[in-house]
C-alpha cells in the first residue's frame, strides 16, 4: 500500500507536516459518512523556544461547505518546543462527502519574548476511494 501524500508548510522556522488517511472501517459510504485520520508533525527548526496555544481549522467538504473549528492546543495539549524538538499527534474528521480539504493555523507564542505569532497548517486533501472524478 502506498503512503498518502505528505503536505508541509514552514512559517517562522516552525515546520508543519500533515498526512491524511481514509478510514474505511469507520466510514459508511451508503450513509454519506466518510472518516479520515490525519497525522501532524510540528517541528521547531528555529533558535527560540515556542509554544502552541490554540488551533484554528477550516474543513471544506466536496460540496464546498466549510466548517470552522477553534480551540485550545491540540489533542488536549499545548506543547512547548525547544529548538530542534518536534511534537506529533493524530486526530480525525468526518465528512458527509467522499472528499474534501483541510487547512488551518496554529497560534503560537515565543516563550522568551512573549511575542504571539501564527503558523500555517498546509492545505491538504481528504481523498477516499468513493470520490468521483480526478484525485486532488
Amino acid at each position: 500500500m502506498t503512503q498518502p501524500p505528505l503536505f508541509t508548510a514552514t512559517t517562522r522556522d516552525v515546520r508543519v507536516s500533515v498526512r491524511a488517511f481514509y478510514l474505511s472501517d469507520q466510514s459508511k459510504p451508503e450513509q454519506s459518512h466518510f472518516v479520515w485520520a490525519y497525522r501532524v508533525s510540528i517541528e521547531n527548526q528555529g533558535p527560540r523556544t515556542v509554544q502552541l496555544l490554540k488551533r484554528s481549522w477550516l474543513i471544506t467538504d466536496g460540496a464546498g461547505r466549510t466548517q470552522q473549528v477553534h480551540g485550545p492546543g491540540v489533542v488536549g495539549e499545548q506543547p512547548v518546543l525547544e529548538p530542534g524538538e518536534s511534537f506529533e499527534y493524530t486526530s480525525g474528521t468526518p465528512l458527509s462527502t467522499p472528499s474534501g480539504f483541510m487547512r488551518g493555523t496554529y497560534h503560537m507564542i515565543d516563550t522568551a519574548s512573549g511575542e504571539a505569532f501564527d503558523i500555517a497548517i498546509p492545505l491538504f486533501s481528504l481523498d477516499s476511494p468513493h470520490q468521483t472524478g480526478a484525485v486532488h
